[in-house]
């Protein structure tokens, strides 16, 4: 029987939010990357996370951009959608006014910026389980949040709430890592967040990852990850190797500008950021398009 965990087991796609020279939402872009990733057999794509620059968008322009690919999608790959913050009240209000049919789950980060304790971190996403109609799967980054998930929260979150299905784990942290995967319930997912790791992830028994580099590699670092999942560690790690100078480049001056330099150089959308965030340097950029050629 197929479960709902089964549907995020593989490659998902962290996908950009396109933007025009004006500033706008490039939908023709978003389309394009779209298809792009899905063509290339990964297996369900991220709307709204990180990598889709969601603290610089609008309440209006997300639900845009969740309407848009719900429709662009028409149901052929799951989509998830990330919803989180550092008020709990706010992320619990913000559940309620997204537009969630279509959606098969959603993504939720470690509150940011306030550092709560682990039992701060235990209520709030008990609260925001309690509220969300969809399977949730939690998103550690303590790199860019400030505060972790502990090995020991993660698994009482999914020991004790029934729709938290998994975590997008980013913490860098093998020893923490290993210690979800070695004592999760049956069905819990464990997903790197994190590309570079991913291959190693999977060597230890994790169910995918949720990419950056496959906006622009989708073939390659999808069939990456179902060799890993096979155990074929042989071809993985072929593949593993050939991504490993364009991964680094791709993170070097930050994520989105990496991979949105990629999508320019591959003409599938104008490199444009949003502020804070700024495109990559001359060097990076010149260092990306000698790689990808």
């Amino acid at each position: 029987m197929k479960t709902v965990q089964s549907k995020f087991r593989g490659t998902g796609v962290a996908i950009v939010t396109p933007f025009r020279k004006s500033g706008a939402v490039d939908f023709d872009a978003f389309s394009r990357i779209m298809d792009h990733t899905i063509d290339g057999g990964c297996e369900y794509i991220v709307v709204l996370g990180t990598t889709g620059e969601s603290p610089a968008i609008s309440k209006h322009e997300k639900k845009a951009l969740i309407e848009f690919a719900v429709e662009k999608n028409s149901g052929r790959v799951p989509l998830v959608v990330g919803i989180g913050g550092n008020n709990t009240s706010e992320v619990v209000l913000s559940i309620h006014n997204t537009p969630l049919k279509g959606i098969a789950a959603v993504l939720s980060v470690c509150p940011y910026y306030n550092k709560p304790q682990q039992e701060g971190i235990f209520q709030h996403f008990n609260t925001v389980s309690e509220a969300c109609p969809l399977p949730v799967i939690l998103y550690n980054v303590p790199g860019r949040t400030g505060s972790n998930i502990s090995a020991s929260t993660t698994l009482r979150l999914a020991r004790e709430c029934k729709n938290i299905i998994g975590i997008k784990e980013a913490s860098g942290n093998i020893d923490q890592v290993s210690q979800v995967l070695k004592h999760r319930p049956d069905g819990f997912l464990v997903i790197s967040g994190d590309d570079a790791l991913s291959l190693s992830l999977l060597a230890l028994g994790a169910d995918g990852v949720i990419s950056v580099v496959a906006n622009a590699f989708p073939a390659e670092f999808s069939g990456m990850v179902r060799y890993g999942l096979m155990g074929d560690f042989i071809k993985a790690r072929e593949i593993h190797f050939k991504l490993l100078d364009i991964m680094n480049a791709l993170f070097a001056d930050g994520s989105p500008a990496g991979v949105k330099a990629a999508l320019e150089i591959r003409q599938l959308a104008d490199n444009y950021l949003r502020l804070p965030l700024v495109p990559v340097n001359n060097e990076t950029y010149k260092l990306i398009k000698q790689l990808l050629s």
